[in-house]
């Protein structure tokens, strides 16, 4: 399926906010679209559940063929923790949605 679904986080990616990510990421590969850009741009905190949720839709999405392409977020302390966890390494980075989009 050539069919790239977005998914847009506001405010927190936590514990308690990771959840609803993980289902929507969760859904969008039950229903066969692995391809996926998770827009990262409004994030202003990241916690290690949140880059669970995250680096779980990655990984089921490259087994399936796909990938999880992330937005930057523009809170430097958002964008801290993908640095410092090296996780900008790990995924492919954009600074908005049409960018990520690039190449699919």
């Amino acid at each position: 399926m050539n069919t790239v679904a977005t998914i847009t986080v506001t405010g927190c990616l936590d514990s308690v906010e990771s959840a609803p990510i993980r289902a929507a990421l969760h859904e969008h590969l039950s229903e066969g679209t692995s391809k996926i850009i998770v827009d990262l741009s409004a994030v202003t905190f990241m916690d290690c559940a949140g880059l669970a949720a995250l680096v779980i839709g990655m990984t089921r999405a490259r087994l399936d063929g796909g990938d999880v392409r992330l937005v930057s977020p523009r809170h430097p302390d958002a964008r801290r923790v993908l640095g410092l966890t090296k996780f900008d390494e790990v995924f492919s980075m954009a600074d908005n949605v049409q960018l990520a989009n690039n190449g699919w």
